[in-house]
């Protein structure tokens, strides 16, 4: 597990909905990402953050949030997966949680996501009736 290298990327996205808001406040994800990178260092995994202002994606719910931030990996055949397909469901809603979840995940059971292609669909619990 040496040497292994994960980057949350955040894609630029835009409210879609008038009735629906989230709480997104970037530099603390980005202090809570900091955060996490100090704690998976000396377990050789190196955590890296950034954004991508395009594509832009339409945010009509949690779901759509979850899309808008994708996992990389040198794991092979990861691909570029956003953070829904990486972790499933989301009960709680809570965008942290599901960041830990995540890159957890990518770092130490990678063979555990689907491949990208499935046409899995999965429900974040963001009220949007999928």
């Amino acid at each position: 597990m040496k040497g292994k290298s994960i980057r949350v990327v955040f894609y630029g996205w835009r409210l879609a909905r008038k009735d629906w808001d989230y709480p997104f406040d970037q530099k603390d994800l980005e202090s809570f990402l900091d955060d996490l990178a100090a704690e998976l260092s000396p377990l050789g995994i190196e955590l890296q953050h950034g954004r991508e202002e395009d594509p832009v994606i339409d945010v009509r719910g949690y779901g759509d949030l979850l899309n808008a931030i994708r996992i990389r990996s040198d794991e092979p055949g990861l691909g570029n997966p956003c953070l829904g397909h990486v972790i499933g469901s989301s009960p709680a809603r809570d965008l942290k949680d599901d960041l830990r979840r995540a890159v957890n995940r990518v770092a130490f059971a990678p063979e555990t996501i689907e491949p990208d292609g499935t046409a899995k669909k999965v429900c974040h619990n963001c009220g949007c009736g999928c």
